[in-house]
């Protein structure tokens, strides 16, 4: 009998995220999409140790490292980027930054929708052999499958769309002043205090 693969094994991501405070929050942001890029990497993972190992406490514990950064860390992302980001980009003169920012927002409710599907493949991975009696793991289905690499591709386009045009576009619009007011309101929906954020 093999012992259960450690987690790290299969690239636990988040635990060692770069650093970077609200005080500079486009550098935050940045930040967000890289825990982004190694979740959606993850999922990746994921599918092919199930394939491979099946579902193991290791599957399992990644499944809901996996749901836990999407369910909320995800949806803060997306709001500072509608209260901060798209505003000015909208007020600008640029065209096709406005047509894409449209775009970026209703990315942003498709992704929300796949989301749905995709945690729901998540959580049978994270419940599998969690209670007595539970039936073995027959591995991933074609729909499983799809409902993951949707979900992701969704995510892949999306980041690159605002780390290419969106955010330069935004950096260049915005003050010193609007920047500050900008930390605030990411650190107050947070919980966290600048006090606490200098510490």
């Amino acid at each position: 009998m093999t012992s259960a693969i450690p987690v790290s094994a299969i690239g636990l991501p988040g635990h060692h995220a770069p650093a970077a405070g609200y005080e500079a929050p486009f550098e935050m942001l940045d930040a967000c999409h890289e825990r982004v890029e190694r979740m959606l990497g993850l999922i990746q993972r994921l599918q092919q140790h199930l394939v491979e190992q099946g579902c193991d406490a290791s599957a399992r514990q990644a499944a809901q490292d996996v749901m836990r950064y999407f369910d909320l860390a995800a949806p803060l992302h997306h709001e500072d980027e509608e209260r901060h980001v798209f505003p000015p980009l909208m007020a600008g003169p640029d065209a096709a930054v406005k047509a894409l920012v449209l775009r970026l927002i209703q990315d942003h409710r498709q992704m929300e929708l796949a989301w749905v599907d995709a945690r729901s493949v998540l959580q049978t991975v994270a419940d599998h052999a969690s209670q007595p009696g539970a039936r073995p793991w027959t591995g991933l289905t074609v729909w499983h499958q799809v409902k993951l690499n949707d979900f992701a591709r969704l995510y892949r386009q999306h980041l690159d769309d605002e780390d290419q045009v969106a955010y330069p576009a935004a950096r260049g619009l915005l003050s010193e002043a609007t920047l500050l007011t900008m930390s605030e309101d990411m650190m107050s929906r947070r919980g966290i205090s600048p006090k606490s954020e200098q510490g």
